[in-house]
């Protein structure tokens, strides 16, 4: 159609030149010209190969949020499996609401907190959040397309945008569950994640992924090892501490209490290996060109050698100081490496991935040794595995990717002592009003009995 219409309006301007002088002539051109270009665009903004750039694009970005969605299961069974069996339907209650009550908070304001107005260093959400994050319909022109898709670069619908970015908000959230396993109200549990996936993770991510100070600054935190995973690790530090340690935990022989299943655990941390090939991967975000597809490969590669670096040498230290291998510290050694090179996998050689997922397996023993020094009670290591090797991703960007140090290390402070000093007031407030700790019986009963009514394993 373009061509018969380019035919059309050239044999127009033709007649034009017979009818008119040539002084007339190159206007009659320009005129034509610009009504090829107007109705082009009426009828076929984009390329076929375009279109189906943008089709890849989109369909890889939903497929890796759904990825980062599937980690939820592995939280959930990697917690319970950690945990004694009497607390199962409380922490997966926790993990189910984790991602329920956080997709609808961070739908209507964490959204618009993160990708909002503000001054660098606050940012308000707009009514209802995203706003529509959301026109769809039959498209007839590029310009309708390229308002209904955010970004300009690459061209993704606002749909999926907010979904992966979701799934993000809830890993944050789901990360606390385990820390304050055994001992939290359920009630008191719905307040913080709400409070997190609404208002508290969504600021400092405006710091950074929203273009605030941070980003100002070139911080560098390509996944989230400090934007993600210390905000979630930091909160379940300050609950640990204002909770206190669970009944028997620091008795008098230090024997930690062990978890019910471990097959329950090591199949939760396999499951969270692989949601990270949705979590790191994809953030990549575009991947149907020839930098974007070697950039998603890379960071693969590098987020696997890092999470096997991570197991052998917290084996390997674990087996030093304990005498005996120890399983929970090899599979805590994995999620160690895999947080230790979210922030960092798309700008490190293959080797500095091994050399960076080593460090966090041997940090992740030192920090469940170091909690347990000092008696606090995190049963399945939180605060070592993302929160100490969160703050170790973002420096290990400055040491092997080139990253401005100097932005790192700010990043690496201000927003894990921001995410702990805001959880530590309102965990502190709830203990203050009587609703943050269960009683000591029910503690002792069990959390699904006591607070839900149901076992997870019958009578």
């Amino acid at each position: 159609m373009k061509r018969k219409l380019w035919y059309l309006l050239t044999g127009l301007a033709l007649m034009g030149t017979l009818a008119f002088g040539q002084a007339e002539v190159a206007e009659v051109v320009t005129e034509a010209a610009e009504a090829v270009e107007e109705v082009a665009e009426e009828v076929d903004y984009f390329t076929d190969a375009k279109q189906l750039a943008i089709a890849i694009d989109n369909l890889f970005l939903m497929i890796c949020a759904v990825l980062v969605i599937f980690m939820q299961a592995g939280f959930a069974i990697l917690e319970s499996g950690v945990n004694h069996s009497k607390n199962t339907v409380n922490i997966l209650m926790k993990n189910v609401m984790d991602f329920s009550l956080g997709v609808l908070l961070y739908f209507f304001i964490g959204y618009g907190i993160m990708y909002g107005d503000g001054n660098g260093y606050f940012a308000m959400p707009s009514v209802f959040g995203p706003t529509e994050v959301a026109p769809a319909g039959e498209y007839t022109t590029a310009a309708q397309v390229e308002a209904d898709f955010e970004m300009d670069w690459s061209l993704f619908s606002t749909q999926v945008d907010f979904l992966f970015q979701v799934a993000f908000a809830a890993t944050a959230a789901t990360i606390v569950s385990g820390a304050v396993a055994g001992r939290m109200k359920f009630a008191a549990y719905l307040i913080y994640t709400a409070v997190l996936t609404g208002f508290i993770y969504p600021l400092s991510g405006y710091w950074t992924w929203g273009e605030g100070w941070l980003d100002a600054m070139g911080f560098h935190d390509f996944a989230g090892s400090v934007i993600v995973h210390a905000v979630g690790g930091f909160a379940g530090l300050a609950g640990a501490i204002v909770l206190g340690p669970r009944i028997g935990r620091f008795g008098k022989d230090k024997t930690p209490m062990p978890g019910h299943n471990l097959t329950f655990a090591s199949l939760g941390v396999f499951i969270l290996l692989v949601g990270w090939y949705g979590f790191n991967p994809g953030s990549v975000l575009t991947f149907t060109s020839i930098d974007a597809i070697q950039n998603t490969m890379l960071v693969a590669l590098n987020t696997t050698l890092a999470a096997a670096a991570g197991a052998v040498f917290a084996l390997i230290t674990s087996w030093i100081l304990d005498k005996k291998p120890d399983l929970t510290m090899a599979l805590n050694g994995i999620l160690a490496g895999l947080v230790s090179i979210t922030a960092n996998a798309d700008i490190v050689t293959n080797m500095s991935a091994i050399i960076i997922g080593l460090l966090g397996g041997i940090l992740v023993v030192g920090g469940i040794k170091l909690l347990e020094a000092v008696k606090i009670d995190d049963p399945v290591g939180a605060w070592p595995v993302h929160g100490l090797c969160g703050i170790w991703g973002v420096i290990a960007a400055g040491i092997f990717g080139g990253a401005p140090m100097g932005a790192q290390i700010a990043g690496a402070i201000a927003i894990p002592l921001y995410a702990f000093v805001t959880m530590f007031i309102l965990f502190s407030i709830l203990k203050a009003v009587g609703v943050l700790r269960v009683s000591e019986e029910d503690e002792m009963i069990g959390l699904d009995l006591s607070e839900h009514g149901q076992s997870a394993y019958g009578d």
